[in-house]
């Protein structure tokens, strides 16, 4: 880019807005990965109107831009390959323009953090269920750009399941609306459903109406204790079927446990295979009883040691302690962090983790696994030094591996995370020739010039 051009984008947003010297650059040059690819620029703009503005010019010069909420991805989609312009939304987007009660939605701006709607629609009685482990940081745009999921995802689904309309703008200036708040909308092209998980890589959005449901009136918690990764599997999918539908169903493998435990020292059973932690929820009391009674029964049908009950919501707090802190906890295993969040079929879950465990032994990784798997998906971790190269490569081969596993039994490379720079290599895996050939036209139909989010999803 040249200083004429940041000073034209300069005159667009002011002059407080948009930066080109080091502090912002590094900021804005990371995500989760820890990889780092600088922009060239980064630029806050205030409303769509100078979205559309900014867009419409990068267009005009072939200027790569790169949309960006909280930076919180796993992948490296928020990451600047090109260069070019960060196109930050986090600091002037982040409205609630409006809760609907009478139609149970609610419209934001893409900056808005997921937990501070979930507070907001909770505070008058109503639920958003998608809830990324990144809640707390995450913005709104970004799990729509991503298709986050959650822990709640295995009764209420994912974001997807809760994006009604989006309002965008196209790679040529273009603002264009998506979808509506009426339940039922045949009319036309799923366009949301396409901008959905595009990561950025076809228009900028700039709001969204989302579904709202009424809260429930109760919830419950409970602990599952297994001999081994299989006896869990298998209860998972016999709960899931039997009738009962947990809010979450979530696990930690024996590696797992011992990491938490060492860490935080919680009286975590050190010897058992794996632990599923469950929540149900509903309106009435006795269908709690009903449900947590059924997922009882079918967890000392498929062999668990101990079934522990949460009183009260502290205790509640305590037995999700584990999963919520298992990510952090595993690094006493390796200083670099291979984490793939591969997603099969329920009932493949027990050869899924078996075959994890193979290729473990084979590439002499460890990979401590845990993970969402009333949903199938299972968060791998291979853990690696990262000052030694050739344990790294072992590292990468074993992924490779599990991903080639994965898709075998019927799974797919990504259940939340998306694809962006880390899985795009992985793609052909995944996709035939054809397949490819029909993600690259339509990204070509919506960014001819492809100045967004370009390298991306190997687009």
């Amino acid at each position: 880019m040249t200083q004429e051009q940041i000073r034209d984008l300069r005159a667009i947003v002011g002059e407080e807005d948009c930066f080109d010297d080091k502090a912002h650059l590094s900021a804005y040059c990371y995500d989760a990965t820890r990889e780092r690819k600088y922009p060239e620029c980064v630029v806050f703009p205030h409303n769509e109107e100078e979205v559309s503005k900014i867009v419409k010019y990068c267009n005009d010069y072939k200027i790569p831009i790169v949309p960006r909420g909280a930076g919180s991805g796993f992948t490296g989609g928020a990451l600047a390959v090109g260069g070019g312009v960060v196109l930050a939304l986090e600091k002037h987007m982040n409205q609630i323009l409006e809760i609907d009660m009478e139609n149970m939605v609610a419209r934001v701006q893409p900056g808005v953090v997921n937990m501070q709607l979930q507070k907001a629609v909770e505070a008058v009685g109503l639920f958003y269920p998608p809830d990324p482990a990144s809640e707390h940081y995450s913005t709104l745009g970004g799990n729509v750009s991503e298709n986050a999921g959650g822990m709640r995802a295995a009764k209420y689904g994912i974001t997807k399941d809760f994006v009604m309309a989006l309002r965008a703008v196209l790679p040529n200036g273009d603002i264009i609306r998506a979808g509506k708040k009426t339940i039922k909308d045949v009319a036309g092209y799923n366009i949301a459903g396409i901008l959905i998980a595009s990561e950025g890589t076809l228009g900028v959005i700039t709001e969204i109406t989302l579904k709202l449901l009424s809260k429930p009136k109760y919830s419950k918690s409970a602990m599952g204790v297994f001999p081994s990764i299989k006896s869990a599997m298998n209860a998972v999918y016999k709960t899931m079927a039997s009738g009962v539908t947990p809010v979450a169903m979530e696990f930690l493998d024996n590696l797992t446990i011992k990491a938490v435990e060492e860490k935080f020292h919680k009286g975590l059973p050190k010897e058992a295979g794996a632990i599923l932690i469950t929540e149900v929820d509903a309106n009435l009391e006795e269908e709690i009883t009903r449900q947590i009674t059924k997922i009882q029964e079918k967890f000392y049908e498929n062999g668990a040691n101990d079934f522990i009950i949460a009183k009260n919501e502290e205790e509640s707090v305590k037995l999700w302690f584990a999963r919520k802190n298992a990510s952090p906890s595993i690094s006493i295993y390796g200083s670099k962090k291979l984490n793939e969040d591969i997603t099969v079929p329920r009932s493949k879950l027990p050869e899924l983790l078996e075959r994890i465990a193979e290729v473990s032994k084979k590439y002499n990784v460890l990979i401590p696994c845990f993970g969402h798997t009333g949903d199938g998906n299972v968060h791998t971790n291979v853990m690696v030094d990262g000052t030694k190269e050739e344990e790294v490569k072992r590292g990468y081969e074993a992924i490779e591996e599990i991903f080639k596993i994965t898709i075998e039994l019927g799974g797919t490379l990504s259940g939340e995370h998306g694809i962006g720079l880390s899985k795009a290599p992985f793609m052909k895996l995944a996709f035939t020739q054809e397949e490819m050939d029909l993600f690259r036209a339509i990204k070509k139909a919506f960014d001819p010039n492809n100045i967004l989010n370009p390298g991306k999803m190997a687009l």
